[in-house]
């Protein structure tokens, strides 16, 4: 009897011990939300059987959701806003014995974490690809739990640029007249190749070690925000790595679309909007996978909508995010798409959310943004869009010959399209981004137009972007379309580097005279109050020049970009409608003046002028 006994006690405790908790997410939490509703996704081996049991002054475990994969939890708390911030543990039983208990931990909030602000005209956002910025900190190009090594020869490979060497060049970007910083993804990507980009996330939790720890990001934002720069999360909702733990193991056969078997999207965003589009063409839109290793998740998954929206407010509290860059935004469920940016924006009212919609329609991208009247009343919260059309527009003015037709008429008649938006000066503008040649490379590496399309993208109406070592003339000339290329080193950030972009040492004199340029027109936008809150006024090109002004009742600034011959001479009377008569026109860069007296402006060929009105 006594041996049986024994067998029995060891026989349970074998059985303790085979279950266990692996995660709980989100790891900790706030008190204080607008959403007192909080999920706990539990995973552990074959814990879907046991009752959890909690016990907190404030907090009541609502309901137990159990998936069909065993080795899952759902817990539904109701976080009171009167709860106490304070740890306490979660018991699990298998019946009336405890098994297993986990501490968990509710935060008071930050003082005024709700009223967070997000960017605004005012700001120029830059963006970085974190692994090809600069490398602060050698010690964590390798990390032996992960799978990919660095091998910064190729170009596709991780070549350790991090967070400690952003933070490290904060005060650069601060001389440079930056304001937001948009950073591609920083989440772990522990996948086999190419895993340096950061969208093939398989930690939502994690920031990837190669890029350091989830507190040395959170000392980068505040590190940013004590030089006064915003930091913009890139999030992906759409799809994760194929090497994500619940991936793997997903909790049901509906956490990936196509039930977790590869079938590609077609890419045709407008099928979104069509009237005539079949649902077959829909949902092999929405439900398929960019690619074999980006399975793409099903947000009308009710658990999984409920954990990716909780992900992003995780990480905006505990990181003091300014603002998110959603990655393709239109392929996940487009109501999920709306209820998600809705939530956030309910506990940040003032934070900024910026949607990815690569197309070159306007009427395309205007449907997603909040306030706009659509046709089949889908009714969003998303406050921004990057304004590919402008970028697009941009490329052709610069590079098309100058014709009734072509040139500067494409940025023209783009810009008379901003009827179609709710609020068109919410948008973004850019000249390139991480997955488009450089514009350097799309203008033929013509420094003249490089200046016309900065001072474009820097005076018209929204909030502009540029993209890391756009200043100093970087380029992929040699391979066009190669994304290891455009997101090249930026030199100067990693130890040895014979050309160094930061200090200058080593530049050639079109890349110095490029980022003095730059760098001049970045500090005069900072206080041009005309072209944060201006209205804007345009006038149909003639003649090889573009002409348009921002204003508000105080204060006019004329712009004029020409691609005219060598002595044009600008007719002034054509704008006498907003050109007060015998008015001086001062270059803000220059300080150079010219009268209005003799009704004309003398221009030279492929430069611009941002001529306050005085």
């Amino acid at each position: 009897m006594r041996l049986l006994t024994l067998l029995l006690v060891l026989f349970l405790c074998t059985c303790v011990r085979a279950q266990e908790i692996s995660r709980v997410e989100p790891p900790d939490w706030w008190v204080g939300f607008e959403q007192t509703e909080l999920q706990l996704l539990v995973y552990g081996k074959d814990i879907g059987h046991l009752r959890a049991e909690i016990n907190h002054p404030g907090v009541t475990l609502l309901r137990t959701v159990c998936p069909p994969n065993a080795n899952y939890l759902f817990l539904y708390l109701n976080v009171a806003a009167d709860a106490s911030p304070g740890t306490f543990p979660i018991v699990f039983r298998d019946q009336d014995r405890e098994v297993l208990r986990h501490s968990y931990t509710l935060q008071a909030r930050r003082d005024g974490a709700a009223g967070v602000q997000g960017f605004n005209n005012s700001d120029v956002l830059y963006l970085i690809t974190p692994d090809r910025f600069a490398n602060g900190d050698p010690e964590n190009d390798a990390v032996a739990s992960l799978i990919e090594m660095p091998k910064r020869n190729f170009p596709g490979g991780r070549h350790g640029g991090d967070i400690a060497g952003m933070q490290q060049r904060l005060d650069y970007l601060t001389d440079l007249g930056i304001t937001a910083i948009w950073i591609n993804p920083v989440l772990e990507n522990d996948m086999d190749q190419y895993s340096y980009h950061g969208y093939s996330t398989t930690d939502f939790y994690r920031v990837d070690p190669r890029f350091g720890s989830n507190a040395a990001y959170r000392d980068f934002c505040a590190a940013a925000g004590a030089k006064d720069v915003k930091v913009i999360m890139d999030m992906i909702l759409n799809h994760s790595g194929s090497n994500h733990w619940f991936v793997v193991d997903p909790p049901s056969e509906d956490w990936v679309n196509y039930g977790g078997k590869y079938v590609n999207t077609n890419h045709r965003r407008t099928t979104v909007q069509d009237v005539h589009a079949s649902e077959f063409d829909r949902r092999a839109f929405s439900d398929g996978w960019f690619v074999r290793t980006m399975p793409d998740l099903n947000q009308r998954n009710r658990l999984l909508a409920d954990y990716l929206i909780q992900n992003s407010i995780w990480w905006i509290e505990y990181a003091g995010l300014a603002g998110i860059r959603m990655d393709t935004y239109p392929y996940p469920d487009k109501d999920f798409m709306a209820e998600w940016t809705c939530a956030v924006l309910r506990e940040y009212p003032n934070f900024s959310i910026v949607g990815e919609e690569w197309s070159t329609q306007p009427a395309i991208v205007s449907y997603w943004q909040a306030g706009k009247d659509n046709h089949d009343g889908y009714t969003s919260c998303l406050p921004s869009l990057m304004d590919f059309p402008l970028q697009d527009a941009l490329k052709l003015a610069l590079t098309e010959k100058e014709t009734w037709s072509t040139g500067w008429i494409k940025l023209y008649e783009t810009l008379a399209l901003d009827f179609l938006y709710a609020d068109h000066d919410a948008l973004v503008v850019f000249p390139d981004n991480h997955d488009m040649d450089r514009i350097y490379t799309q203008l033929g590496e013509d420094p003249a137009l490089f200046r016309l399309a900065m001072a474009y993208t820097l005076t018209t109406r929204g909030t502009p972007q540029l993209y890391y070592g756009t200043e100093i003339l970087m380029e992929n000339s040699a391979a066009p379309g190669d994304h290891g290329i455009i997101r090249t080193d930026f030199p100067g950030g990693w130890a040895g580097d014979k050309v160094n972009g930061f200090t200058g040492a080593g530049l050639s004199a079109e890349q110095r005279a490029a980022k003095d340029y730059l760098r001049s027109l970045l500090r005069w936008r900072k206080s041009a109050k005309v072209i944060h809150d201006g209205k804007l006024m345009q006038f149909a090109p003639n003649n090889g020049s573009y002409v348009y002004f921002r204003y508000t009742d105080d204060e006019k600034v004329m712009v004029v970009l020409n691609k005219g011959t060598e002595g044009l001479s600008l007719d002034l009377s054509i704008y006498e409608e907003i050109l007060p008569a015998g008015a001086t026109l001062r270059d803000v860069l220059t300080g150079k003046e010219y009268s209005t007296e003799s009704k004309t402006l003398p221009l030279q060929v492929n430069t611009a002028y941002i001529l306050r009105v005085e």
